[in-house]
């Protein structure tokens, strides 16, 4: 099992040792506040730390998003760039090079990658309390850094790009959505079919 940790620590490592640089090159280091980017260096540290709160944390984060976030590539891909969901347009941004647009796929390695840790590890419950949390700071900070950006839409939502109400109400529209809707099932699903610490 240790080996397999181990190894998994430094693949992790050496993606995020290219990843990262490229991301503030070609994108902005702000973009390091997108939940699925800071689930990216969470994984990391979990990972170096064999913490299971931290990689539980990040699993309840991305367990949903990651397959949701496939799906609308998928499906652009195979419609020719129109979208199911939204939220992947910059996966066709041919502005971008295709390799750098490739290290997206950070979505579905982050869900792997955290469920195969757990497993090994033991799935916190307190995961879900600590991913609620990070979300309810990166949400705040999203708000205040480069506003125009909508990271995390904590400017308008996704579906109909509406905003609810003053900041504090839209925040807390947002959150509650993840927290409820995304964090608590995918909670519930890892308490039930993983080992629990």
């Amino acid at each position: 099992m240790e080996k397999h940790l181990a190894v998994l620590r430094w693949v992790w490592l050496a993606f995020v040792a290219v990843w990262a640089p490229t991301y503030v090159i070609y994108w902005s280091p702000v973009d390091f506040l997108y939940l699925c980017n800071v689930g990216v260096i969470l994984t990391l540290v979990g990972l170096w730390q064999r913490s299971s709160l931290l990689l539980s944390s990040q699993a309840v984060g991305t367990v949903v998003i990651g397959p949701l976030w496939l799906l609308d590539v998928s499906w652009g891909a195979v419609t020719h760039g129109r979208l199911l969901i939204g939220g992947t347009e910059y996966m066709w941004d041919a502005t971008r090079p295709l390799w750098v647009r490739l290290l997206s796929f950070d979505h579905v390695a982050v869900p792997l990658a955290t469920c195969w840790a757990i497993r090994k590890l033991g799935y916190d419950r307190r995961a879900w309390g600590l991913q609620a949390g990070i979300a309810g700071v990166v949400l705040v900070l999203s708000r205040i850094v480069e506003p125009w950006k909508n990271i995390n839409f904590a400017q308008k939502e996704l579906v109909t790009f509406h905003t609810w109400g003053p900041a504090p109400v839209h925040l807390l529209v947002i959150w509650s959505v993840v927290v409820l809707v995304v964090y608590w099932p995918a909670h519930a699903v890892l308490c039930r079919w993983m080992g629990q610490k």
